[in-house]
């Protein structure tokens, strides 16, 4: 008897010895004295793990958090998807680490799997992948900063790795995933109510701490049905450092004739007779091309005189073809005329450019929750570009003030309205003055609105 239970303990005690090895590390915080040798300490005074599931690349408000908080002397390791190129900055920091994720391998079938299929299959790869990452191609840190969404698996799996590794959460909230999946699936669906509950209820449990990019989203999360009772910070996005106005017209003039697709129009742009326009898309159900196609084919109708325009519209997405149809057949029924479209791809550096060189910005972003601002807004603004956007939602107003430094429409005809009145001004003084709002508000910058905020609640204030 006394042989069992001796057994049985002897085989206890390994298995929790094993279960310990095999388990990911704590985190340890650094010790506060100085080293017995008195010289200072190498050791980061804060570390964190930021998480995106998705392109690093294309996640410019997760590739600031960790170019700030390496400006403080933290650690950071950035864990998510290479896809396109990643800041440059992060790549050449020695206290920043890229870990990337794994692709799901692709395998061919002569025919599309359903969703219900593909997306359980899709969900374990990643759950296997983060668990990895996280607890095992990455030392044990301070804190983890998740961006939201997508929740699944990316929050439980941080609450699970979190709790192994005595690591702090914070969420950083950029919109509410169950509403980007209700515009796809329809807000009845049975998936849709899952995921809307899934994120409130590991949302209301999960976080030390919280960022928003809106007071709207800080409201909607302290009530039902998320009511979330950690603090909630709103850390609103400010324009890259590569988004500046251009100030001296010889530099303008020098942009416009070395820039293939506004080479041929330069002279007239830079004496008014032509407009440039300048709309930034993914080419989704997000944003409804079709406003600006119509309000563009009124303004192409009106009896006025009014200028002509350039419409440069940049980015990669599922329905460009789809926009490129349309607007071939709108040319071809003269239903465009001194309207010129053009779509196309550009460098950071020769969008930023574009953007300080337009006359005028134009956002189709429909907030799938009516809570996130658009980024490409706030880019225009650091560029000193005022913006016409669409306005249908509740923090839209956060971002843009009307007749200061920009203006609203819901419509087609409203656009149309609103191009008319601003660009048939002789004297340009309507432009003007929504031209000095956006520079007002691109003056503020990333690194203040993060030291303000973030930077109290990682622990690395100066």
């Amino acid at each position: 008897m006394i042989y069992i239970v001796l057994t049985i303990a002897v085989a206890i005690l390994i298995s929790c010895k094993l279960l310990a090895l095999i388990l990911p590390s704590r985190y340890h915080p650094p010790s506060l004295q100085e080293p017995a040798q008195g010289i200072l300490s190498s050791v980061p005074n804060v570390s964190v793990q930021i998480l995106v599931l998705g392109d690093i690349g294309h996640s410019p408000r997760m590739q600031n958090h960790a170019l700030s908080i390496s400006k403080k002397g933290g650690q950071v390791s950035v864990i998510g998807y290479e896809e396109s190129s990643v800041h440059p900055e992060l790549c050449s920091n020695p206290l920043v680490t890229i870990i990337p994720l794994p692709q799901l391998p692709k395998f061919p079938f002569p025919f599309k799997l359903p969703f219900a299929v593909v997306a359980p299959v899709k969900v374990m790869w990643q759950v296997w992948s983060l668990f990895m990452a996280l607890g095992y191609r990455t030392k044990p840190s301070r804190w983890l900063l998740v961006q939201n969404p997508p929740s699944i698996p990316t929050l439980i799996i941080s609450i699970i790795i979190c709790f192994i590794r005595q690591t702090h959460l914070i969420i950083d909230w950029h919109n509410l995933g169950w509403t980007i999946l209700a515009g796809k699936k329809g807000a009845s669906h049975p998936y849709v109510t899952i995921y809307k509950y899934y994120e409130a209820i590991l949302g209301r449990w999960a976080a030390t701490a919280n960022f928003v990019v809106s007071n709207s989203m800080r409201r909607a999360l302290q009530n039902p049905p998320y009511n979330i009772c950690s603090p909630i910070f709103t850390l609103y996005d400010r324009p890259a450092l590569d988004f500046q106005p251009i100030t001296t017209i010889q530099t303008r003039c020098h942009f416009l004739e070395q820039l293939p697709e506004t080479s041929n129009f330069a002279r007239s742009i830079l004496s008014g007779s032509t407009k440039l326009i300048v709309s930034s898309t993914s080419w989704t159900q997000d944003e409804d091309f079709d406003i600006l196609l119509q309000a563009l084919c009124s303004y192409a109708s009106c009896s006025e005189n009014l200028p002509s325009l350039l419409v440069i519209i940049t980015g990669k997405g599922p329905q460009k073809q789809h926009y490129l149809d349309c607007i071939s057949s709108l040319n071809s029924k003269k239903k465009l005329d001194n309207v010129f479209i053009c779509t196309t791809w550009l460098s950071t550096a020769n969008y930023a450019a574009l953007l300080a060189s337009a006359d005028l910005g134009v956002c189709l972003h429909k907030s799938s929750s009516g809570l996130d601002l658009p980024m490409k807004v706030v880019d225009m603004f650091g560029a000193g570009l005022p913006v016409v956007g669409y306005k249908a939602y509740e923090s839209w107003k956060e971002l843009v003030i009307e007749g200061v430094n920009g203006r609203g429409f819901v419509s087609g005809e409203e656009l149309s309205s609103i191009l008319q009145e601003l660009l048939s001004d002789k004297n340009g003084e309507k432009l003007a003055k929504l031209r000095a709002g956006a520079l007002n508000e691109g003056k503020k910058t990333w690194d203040e609105e993060w030291n303000r905020v973030a930077a109290r609640v990682i622990g690395v204030c100066d």
